[in-house]
């Protein structure tokens, strides 16, 4: 057991360091960020313990608290930078769907592509079957029309639903993305889910090797990094 957490540890921090690496990349100021929030929330608990003349249970309070904020503040803002990294790359929206584990969600990416390398991929979950199309909106337009009228009629009844990755009116940012999956309500039971995915597995895909984007896609927890 010792040895398994000796070599576990490394590999967190590991993990950590990389990540702090690439956040530093795009915020330079996060280092000093987390640090002030330490600090202060620090700062402010053993303020009111010596107030309460009661310093060292406030300070070990304190303590606890400015890590657990030096890590969400640090946790929001690798996340920020992750995904301003990622935007605008093929792929892009795909690494992001294949980090949603909750709600037993599964991804196919590249489901469907144009000559432009417009391209459709496909997640599968309890909402049903949801479509996110990323590239040129009015070309993504068309492509997401027709697999989802070709969704129809492999599934039946089957909700599909259909998403456009962008900044515009309408389209969902990829930040946003993982949290919109999510609040789709769910409506099939597992064995449907399960059912589902094993016919459209049987009907094959465009493409197995799509290039995805590398790097840690932190999501709700922010567990970094992570691809699939």
């Amino acid at each position: 057991m010792a040895r398994k957490e000796t070599s576990e540890n490394p590999g967190r921090l590991k993990q950590i360091a990389q990540t702090y690496k690439m956040t530093k990349k795009v915020d330079s100021k996060v280092g000093l960020v987390v640090a002030a929030v330490g600090i202060v929330t620090f700062g402010v608990l053993l303020a009111i313990g010596f107030w309460l003349d009661h310093p060292v249970y406030l300070g070990i309070l304190g303590f606890l608290l400015a890590f657990l904020a030096m890590a969400i503040v640090f946790g929001r803002r690798a996340e920020r930078a992750a995904f301003g990294q990622m935007e605008g790359q093929p792929g892009a929206a795909a690494a992001v769907l294949e980090n949603i584990r909750r709600g037993g969600w599964t991804t196919t990416p590249a489901v469907a592509m144009n000559r432009n390398q417009d391209v459709v991929h496909r997640a599968v979950g309890k909402a049903g079957i949801v479509l996110v199309g990323e590239g040129n909106p009015n070309r993504v337009k068309a492509l997401l029309a027709a697999e989802k009228k070709r969704m129809s009629r492999i599934v039946g009844d089957v909700p599909v639903h259909d998403i456009v990755v962008g900044e515009g009116e309408g389209q969902v940012s990829l930040k946003k993305l993982h949290t919109t999956l999510l609040k789709l309500p769910r409506v099939l039971p597992g064995a449907k889910v399960t059912a589902v995915n094993d016919r459209l597995r049987a009907l094959g895909d465009l493409m197995s090797n799509m290039p995805i984007p590398k790097g840690p896609v932190p999501g709700k927890g922010m567990r970094m990094p992570k691809g699939r």
